[in-house]
């Protein structure tokens, strides 16, 4: 119902104006908060890269992420993450993550990160004192902060902002008559715009999802998503019909489709019930991380890699690498104070 208030041509949303005024005067007094100097503002020793959005959820942005850590990294530049943990409930922040650390502490999108990166990442509400905590144990040179475009606190060098390419920006409106978190205006302060699916606008960078073999849970098996019998689908994203849109663009006809609530919790029960032992479950690698614990021979994920432009990839690396670069580091401007 939401998603068609939001993205359909329904005028219901109407009704909820009035609270979408007032979350938007909300955000823009915490903004202007920051910006005057009445709450303050923490700058990190190294180049802080913030990859956000405007709207909720279901952008590509954990992918855009893992795609910038590895090309970073391809270019000897020392990288970490920082992310709020959304979803996680640790016992105390800021969160380093470990080889043994679960998604009900840490969050799905911290540790499909780690697991596909082994980058140093940490989460906290307070993404400065997740910033501080990598930097005590690991010498960095440049750290991301997922998800943290609203999160002022956090001084930025860079600011990118992921756009789901199909769905844009839906209404228009704040939540909760639309899914804007800010207006559409921001843009025009950011650094980079990276466009996923759809048509890039003029000024964004291209953006795709290139879908790998499917992976098996309990043995790690790759093999042609084509090859697996009988296929059930399920997503628990911000966006869940973009998954069964992937998978039928790779010719799969699942006879099923369930979705879940984004960064819902799964357990071994409720996701017996979807498919039989002779069929093949098939999910989100964000969906697996946390089922990866009680997983059954049947049940296989499908990952997902970003893909840019090679032109504008090189010249957005290019950039972040030179702010890497900088120095003497503190003579670099602030463009929140």
């Amino acid at each position: 119902m939401i998603e068609y208030l939001w993205f359909g041509r329904s005028r219901l949303y109407f009704l909820l104006l009035p609270l979408s005024w007032l979350y938007g005067l909300v955000t823009w007094l915490i903004r202007f908060s920051y910006r005057i100097g009445l709450q303050p503002v923490w700058r990190s020793p190294v180049t802080v890269v913030v990859v956000g959005n405007l709207t909720v959820g279901g952008n590509g942005k954990t992918p855009l992420v893992i795609w910038l850590v590895e090309q970073l990294r391809q270019r000897g530049l020392r990288v970490g993450v920082v992310s709020r943990g959304y979803g996680g409930k640790a016992i105390d922040y800021p969160l380093v993550l470990t080889q043994h650390t679960t998604t009900e502490q840490a969050g799905d999108e911290p540790v499909l990160i780690f697991q596909r990166t082994g980058v140093p990442i940490a989460v906290s509400p307070k993404r400065s004192e997740a910033v501080k905590a990598l930097l005590r144990l690991h010498p960095l040179d440049l750290v991301i902060a997922d998800d943290g475009l609203q999160h002022y606190g956090l001084h930025r060098d860079f600011e990118l902002v992921v756009i789901d390419g199909m769905r844009r920006f839906g209404n228009g409106w704040w939540l909760p008559a639309g899914p804007m978190r800010e207006r559409a205006a921001r843009l025009n302060s950011v650094d980079a715009i990276i466009t996923n699916g759809g048509h890039a606008a003029s000024g964004e960078i291209s953006m795709w999802l290139q879908a790998n073999e499917a992976v098996n849970l309990v043995t790690g098996k790759r093999q042609p998503v084509q090859s697996l019998p009988q296929v059930i689908a399920m997503a628990g994203i911000g966006h869940p019909a973009r998954f069964f849109l992937t998978l039928k663009q790779l010719g799969i006809t699942a006879k099923k489709e369930y979705s879940f609530d984004d960064h819902q919790n799964y357990s071994l029960e409720q996701l017996l019930t979807l498919a039989d032992p002779e069929q093949s479950l098939i999910m989100t690698e964000k969906d697996a991380v946390k089922c990866r614990a009680f997983a059954q021979p049947h049940w296989w994920y499908l990952p997902v890699d970003a893909q840019l432009a090679a032109h504008q990839a090189e010249k957005l690396l290019s950039t972040i690498e030179s702010l890497s670069n900088a120095s003497p580091r503190g003579k670099i401007p602030c463009k929140h104070q």
